[in-house]
């Protein structure tokens, strides 16, 4: 299998682009901004042809890119529908801070657009990617999971799970109550799941089981007073 990941824009937001292997179809998660030029480096290098694109959910640093990525490409943008509204709106979902360095935007829809939903099993590209609802973050965050051939894990979190974090809760749709539930069903995958988050490095379960500060109860999760509270990662 091929993964091929980059930071995009001011934000450092990863997009990934995904397939069994080079010179065929390949699938595009979370295109963000000034992502459209590596991407198209990527899929020249790699001889791709991507058939959808992925969002792991509504924010403008993973979704900056996905109008003219899907209708440059004719193929669809997959997103659940709790977080759909963002792509015509994304400032609803943004901190002031970043509404402040976007700034006033246009935005539309891709021409196509599909929704996601909870163990949903997407058929992409000859891979098989399994939705999971991963609240939290924003109403509509998900996650994708995939198992390769060689039976290896793969989880592509988006900004519920990152290496040492998790993704914020105080953006609006944000909640730490659900992204507490989120991340107990994380824990139940195999230590030897790899993780590929929104932002920073690669991580696996198993890693972030013992030494992430969110998941060890060196924090209390279900306390609504946590020190901690609202300040992970994403816009």
């Amino acid at each position: 299998m091929l993964v091929v990941g980059f930071p995009t824009g001011a934000f450092q937001a990863n997009c990934f682009l995904i397939a069994p292997g080079d010179g065929g179809p390949c699938v595009v998660v979370d295109p963000g901004q000034d992502a459209e030029e590596p991407l198209l480096e990527a899929l020249r290098e790699h001889q791709l042809s991507p058939v959808a694109v992925v969002l792991t959910h509504g924010h403008l640093d993973h979704t900056f890119s996905v109008t003219p990525v899907c209708d440059g490409n004719d193929v669809p943008a997959w997103i659940h529908p709790d977080d759909r509204y963002m792509l015509s709106d994304p400032l609803r979902g943004m901190s002031d801070e970043a509404a402040r360095f976007f700034g006033p935007l246009t935005m539309r829809e891709p021409s196509e657009v599909r929704e996601l939903h909870d163990q949903a099993v997407l058929d992409l590209a000859g891979l098989k990617l399994t939705v999971r609802h991963t609240p939290g973050h924003t109403d509509g965050s998900v996650s994708f999971a995939h198992t390769t051939e060689e039976g290896g894990h793969l989880l592509f979190s988006g900004d519920t799970l990152f290496a040492g974090s998790i993704g914020r809760t105080d953006l609006p749709g944000g909640s730490m109550a659900r992204m507490t539930e989120t991340l107990r069903t994380l824990l139940e995958l195999e230590d030897e799941t790899v993780v590929l988050p929104g932002h920073g490095p690669t991580t696996t379960i198993g890693r972030e089981r013992v030494s992430n500060p969110f998941l060890t109860g060196l924090v209390d999760l279900s306390d609504p007073s946590s020190a901690h509270r609202g300040r992970g990662r994403g816009i």
